[in-house]
């Protein structure tokens, strides 16, 4: 079905059947022009080195873009420019996006909605990945498990997000930085990360006390880390 699937855009993009999906989403116009050149730059910079000689191509393709997400990650908690969802409105919009087919569509393991991108990590769930499947059988251009709930997402929370503030056109960077889970130990430490993303950018001194991530609630319902997130927290 969708079992190890590469894409390169402007950012690489993998997928392998049966592993979770690490997100971000950043706001469309949050990297200022001096930011996006420092990432052009290193990333130019990455690809001029050689590989490394006990890696293979692919293990050295991630190596890369995994430096490439933590400068941009970096930047983003800096002072970005454009921070919409600073706004509760908003913020809730996306964090409502995340829980609604949560146990549906997908297993969903934790989120932040940051005041200018967001973090996410989620496992398809093989009933709706065997539906999707099957609906997109006799399509030339079939879209994998996570474009497909990525791009709902987006789009969902472009639309309502514009709405509320009255503008038109994008509103997310077009694409996301993704990353495939490849065990069970790198997925707790994603969790760790991505709700600990509001401590390190200075927002709250506690993960649990940020109002817009899975640490919260896993804390006031129970929710042991790892365990995933219901749609009936919404």
């Amino acid at each position: 079905m969708f079992d190890g699937i590469f894409r390169r855009r402007n950012l690489p993009h993998i997928d392998i059947e049966g592993k979770p999906s690490f997100v971000t989403a950043c706001l469309q116009g949050s990297l200022p022009a001096a930011g996006l050149k420092q990432i052009r730059d290193y990333r130019q910079e990455l690809d001029a080195r050689s590989k490394p000689h006990d890696r293979s191509d692919a293990d050295w393709e991630l190596q890369k873009h995994k430096l490439v997400f933590k400068l941009v990650d970096s930047l983003l908690d800096q002072q970005p420019p454009v921070k919409h969802l600073a706004d509760e409105r908003l913020a809730e919009i996306v964090q409502d996006a995340f829980l609604h087919f949560a146990g549906e569509r997908y297993h969903l393991f934790a989120f932040v909605v940051m005041p200018s991108h967001h973090h996410w990590v989620f496992l398809p769930i093989d009933d709706w990945v065997d539906e999707l499947a099957t609906g997109q059988r006799h399509k030339s251009n079939k879209r994998t498990p996570r474009e497909v709930i990525s791009h709902s997402v987006q789009s969902y929370t472009g639309t309502q997000c514009n709405r509320l503030l009255g503008k038109t056109g994008s509103f997310w960077q077009v694409e996301t930085f993704d990353h495939c889970v490849r065990d069970e130990a790198e997925l707790h430490r994603i969790i760790e990360y991505i709700e600990n993303n509001p401590v390190v950018a200075g927002l709250v001194e506690h993960v649990d006390q940020y109002r817009w991530s899975s640490a919260r609630l896993r804390k006031e319902f129970g929710i042991q880390r790892g365990m995933p997130i219901p749609k009936s927290l919404m």
